[in-house]
């Protein structure tokens, strides 16, 4: 299997997919504990509910290995993304829940871990920046959109439940003012809960990428999971809430496609 998967088109807007991969080499998976083998912290099903990407002519990048091998989406140096609040490493140790990933005396080393990024982390890296740059050359500008979805209720991170659309665009730094703007309204108008730039502000990608100096627009899309499928019945797809969810992201991503900057 491909560490990355990449389906290229000519319009203004890339989707990436970094963490609703699911590979992992099985020397590692020896040592995952029972928890972990059943990869919890996945973005489920997120590429589904993007399925309409290909009418917009909109690229797409995804990880496919699972994020407890490597988080593509963490600084790769360990820096924290929001320094006092608990989070996850570039290489996890523990699940959302706080149960270890690792059996006892077998989470990685620094060797491994430098190791995992070189053939995970970078790679990803590597061709999403391509993506970006071949789009600019093209249109002159890029827009990237970082989709995720998380359990909502995750006491590690936040109280209570999650809002359904959680927009971050790194306190606004991200993109251009007028964007984020208009994809809020849209959030607002929808059926579901929506904020921006609250407990989740973008992640690696949306900070290292998002320059609108530069000419590259970045968002991230955290989305609660029970907005789409049902979490405590072994985290079944529900096509009724899909459907009416993906209908909100299709307007979204059609509403940032059509940009011109």
């Amino acid at each position: 299997m491909d560490v990355v998967s990449v389906v290229e088109s000519n319009g203004p807007l890339l989707v990436s997919f970094p963490h609703s991969g699911t590979a992992v080499p099985e020397e590692i998976k020896e040592t995952f504990t029972q928890a972990a083998l059943l990869l919890p912290d996945t973005d489920w099903y997120v590429p589904r509910l993007y399925d309409f990407l290909d009418e917009m002519a909109a690229s797409t990048i995804t990880a496919n290995h699972s994020r407890y091998l490597v988080d593509v989406n963490r600084f790769s140096q360990g820096s924290a993304l929001y320094p006092g609040l608990s989070e996850t490493e570039v290489c996890p140790t523990t699940t959302f829940t706080e149960q270890d990933i690792y059996l006892p005396g077998k989470a990685p080393t620094k060797a491994q871990i430098q190791e995992r990024i070189k053939t995970y982390w970078q790679p990803y890296h590597d061709a999403l920046a391509r993506q970006l740059e071949r789009i600019k050359a093209i249109h002159g500008y890029a827009l990237l959109w970082d989709a995720h979805s998380i359990a909502s209720e995750v006491p590690r991170f936040f109280t209570g439940t999650l809002p359904d659309l959680n927009l971050g665009t790194a306190d606004g730094l991200s993109y251009q003012a007028s964007i984020g703007n208009q994809l809020f309204l849209l959030m607002q108008q929808s059926q579901f809960s929506a904020v921006r730039d609250s407990r989740f502000k973008g992640g690696y990608i949306t900070r290292h990428y998002g320059q609108p100096q530069a000419h590259i627009h970045a968002v991230q899309m955290e989305i609660a999971q029970n907005a789409y499928m049902e979490e405590h019945d072994n985290n079944v797809y529900d096509e009724i809430k899909a459907a009416k969810l993906s209908n909100v992201l299709r307007t979204m991503t059609s509403e940032l496609s059509r940009y011109k900057l």
